[in-house]
């Protein structure tokens, strides 16, 4: 597996990511971020091995080092070449799969808000049943693109649940937050997940945040997840009927329909799922790893297109324009004051309390390693990944933040200094730089 290296903001404000020790290395020659972004693809290359390229940078500096490629690699065509206008897409039609839920919102509203044909693009956002779906009709190239569980390419990549391994990548994060637990009426008195042994729920894939969250959640209250439990996949939209059936006893979902349970009297909205883990991350825009090679203007002008309305559809402001955009009936279908609800953050819970949560959705883009190696260790956890891997290697071959962070960039958003971060998740702190502790430490796993 091809790695990315880590890319870092430079503490001297350089305005292109790049590797620790190349801070000062942005070209003097105008072509500010593209140019830096050439420099580093050619460093890159000269050194594909990140450890004898951060040394080479710890020993000679960044612009030593540069100066002597330079002398035999023609640094300044290629820096102006990029600093070019954007390129003409290899491929302007394309169709995208979503599943209509609220996750999926900057890939929805960039069709009907312009953000696609803003960049040159011809986009067909195609509604799709269910996640089996989105990805079987994304492997055989029925979509050029996807709206994704995150944790879907790295299964694909890693051959987990297909018959081969994918080359798949998670080119920016769709929305983090935005879950819940979601139970029947009949359970109002039954808060307390200790209580809970016997019940039915449902989730919207095995290789989701859902089901992870959820093992976790029921996991750090004594309630063994295969065996106390019964945790089924259920399609987004169908989780509504299942529960006023009596099928399930609860859900950990995505909204709109954690919301529309609400709305139609059959559940209430036990926990948030930012109450787990502020900021966690859920769905995702996923390409075929080839495409970055293969089509890169059309990478290029679908990265802009999505991080642009994932910037519009982050601020308060906007929500309820966004909100009257994607409740329409040929994506969410569902009533606006749901959607609003979701967005706003100000909903009733279905306990007769109206809670006001600016944050109970969020939209940044950005794909942190730390994120993809957390989830892998849930893979490994419940059995789903039956091998050791190489944590960082995987998190950086398929969530491509160097990617991210250059469209991030282009329209002004902060990058993160850094692709990992420590995260809190259930109370416990999980350190990226000991994934195989923090596993150990798990109070059950298979």
């Amino acid at each position: 597996m091809a790695r990315l290296t880590r890319t870092l903001l430079a503490p001297c404000g350089c305005a292109a990511p790049h590797d620790p020790g190349f801070a000062c290395a942005t070209p003097a020659d105008g072509t500010g971020a593209h140019g830096a972004a050439v420099d580093e693809a050619v460093l890159r290359a000269v050194f594909p091995d990140a450890a004898t390229r951060r040394a080479m940078l710890g020993r000679f500096g960044a612009a030593t080092l540069m100066a002597a490629i330079g002398g035999v690699f023609p640094m300044g065509h290629a820096r102006e070449a990029l600093a070019q206008a954007p390129a003409v897409p290899e491929k302007r039609d394309l169709k995208i799969g979503f599943i209509p839920i609220t996750c999926a919102t900057p890939i929805i509203m960039a069709h009907p808000m312009g953000f696609y044909a803003r960049h040159g693009l011809n986009v067909e956002v195609i509604r799709t049943a269910g996640w089996a779906v989105i990805r079987d009709r994304a492997l055989a190239r029925e979509y050029d693109a996807a709206h994704m569980l995150a944790p879907m390419p790295l299964a694909i990549s890693l051959g987990v649940g297909v018959a081969n391994p994918i080359p798949w990548a998670v080119a920016a994060i769709e929305n983090t937050n935005g879950q819940a637990i979601t139970l029947a009426m009949k359970h109002r008195e039954k808060r307390d997940p200790k209580d809970w042994k016997g019940f039915r729920f449902a989730v919207p894939f095995d290789f989701s945040m859902h089901n992870y969250l959820l093992r976790d959640y029921l996991a750090a209250h004594g309630i063994d997840p295969d065996r106390d439990v019964q945790i089924r996949a259920v399609p987004p939209p169908e989780m509504v009927a299942n529960l006023r059936a009596d099928n399930i006893d609860g859900y950990l979902g995505p909204d709109p329909f954690n919301q529309r349970a609400v709305f139609d009297g059959v559940g209430f909205i036990h926990v948030l799922t930012k109450e787990f883990w502020d900021g966690h991350p859920c769905c995702a825009f996923a390409v075929p790893r080839e495409m970055v090679q293969t089509m890169p203007n059309t990478f290029a002008a679908l990265m802009r297109a999505i991080v642009e309305a994932t910037a519009h559809a982050n601020k308060p402001e906007n929500r309820r324009e966004v909100a009257q955009a994607i409740a329409a009936q040929n994506y969410l279908n569902q009533p606006p004051t749901v959607v609003e609800q979701v967005l706003t953050g100000t909903f009733a819970d279905g306990l007769g309390r109206v809670q006001r949560v600016p944050d109970r959705i969020g939209f940044d883009p950005f794909p942190w390693h730390s994120m993809a190696m957390w989830i892998l260790t849930q893979m490994r956890r419940w059995g789903q990944l039956t091998r050791d891997v190489d944590y960082r290697a995987v998190a950086e071959q398929v969530f491509l933040a160097l990617d991210a962070g250059r469209a991030m960039r282009e329209v002004g958003l902060p990058v993160p200094e850094s692709t990992v971060r420590e995260h809190v998740i259930g109370g416990r702190r999980f350190d990226p730089a000991d994934p195989a502790g923090y596993l150990a430490s798990l109070p059950m796993r298979r």
